[in-house]
Order: C-alpha cells, then structure tokens, then sequence
C-alpha cells in the first residue's frame, strides 16, 4: 500500500503526518514529469512540431482564429447578433489552441482533434444558427475561413496520430 499513497506508510514511520491528497497528486506529478517515456515523447513531438510545414499550419490556424474572431467586425456583419458571438467564440478558442500547439505541442497534442471540428463547425454554421445568418457574405467568410482552420487542424492532427505510431 506505501508504493500508491507517498503520504501514508513511510511518513508514518519517520514521525511525520500524511500528504494531504494536493500534495500527493503534486508529488505524483512531479514523479510522471520526470520519466524517461514522457521525456523522450515530448522531445519527438518538439521534433515534430520544429518542421517548417507545421509551423506554416500552426501560424495559418492562429492567423485564421483571429480573423474569425473579427471577421463580424472586419467584414460587418454585427448586426446578425448569433453569429457574431459564434465567430469571436469559436475564433478565440482556435486561436488558443493554435498557441497551444506552437509553444507546447508535445503537451497539447491529445486534442488536436478538436481543431478540424471547429472548422468544420465554421462552415456550416451559417447554416445552422438561428435567424438570417446565411447571407453570401457570412457564408463565404465562414466557408474559407473553415476550411484553413480545418485543412491546418487535420496537419496537426495528422502530426499527433503519426507520432503515436
């Protein structure tokens, strides 16, 4: 029992009270941080995410995220209220999770996923939010600006599942 709570057996022995469960969680981190498995797939996916095309895909998606973000502003369509908060929401988490991917892709990698979902979203969503969302304008700002986010999501997705071979 000692080896899966650090607190109880051997702090007993020694006098000292048990690891509040925080600490233990904390101690336990630290432990996984340190191993040789994690280093060296962290060091493959920092490898990984050094190539020029990734890093083209990554500055893409964060470049796209933010142009949705505006994209009601810059292209001026404030006036349809649902789309707007869709596009400054949905552009923003792009956005971060482009960040993610280039400052600390060996970290972020397990949701890569999510990129391609939101710029399939992107597309559709003229379509498929409430009101008088699906004028040319915002159909054709959300289709492009969804297929980069999406075509640049499916690299870093694509980057996440070759490395897990």
């Amino acid at each position: 029992m000692t080896g899966l709570n650090p607190g109880s057996g051997e702090r007993r022995r020694e006098g000292l009270p048990p690891l509040a469960t925080g600490e233990v969680m904390s101690l336990m981190t630290r432990e996984m941080e340190r191993h040789p498995d994690i280093i060296s797939m962290r060091e493959k996916y920092d490898v990984a995410a050094a190539k020029p095309a990734v890093q083209l895909a990554d500055g893409l998606t964060l470049v796209a995220g933010l142009f949705l973000a505006l994209s009601p502003w810059i292209i001026g369509f404030t006036g349809i209220t649902s789309l707007t908060m869709n596009n400054l929401i949905t552009g923003l988490a792009v956005a971060v999770l482009a960040l993610g991917f280039s400052s600390a892709y060996g970290r972020t990698h397990g949701i890569a996923w999510v990129a391609p979902l939101i710029g399939l979203w992107t597309i559709l969503a003229p379509w498929l939010i409430r009101g008088e969302a699906d004028t040319p304008t915002t159909i054709t700002t959300n289709v492009i600006v969804g297929a980069i986010i999406l075509i640049c999501g499916l690299v870093a997705l694509g980057m996440s599942m070759t490395r897990r071979r």
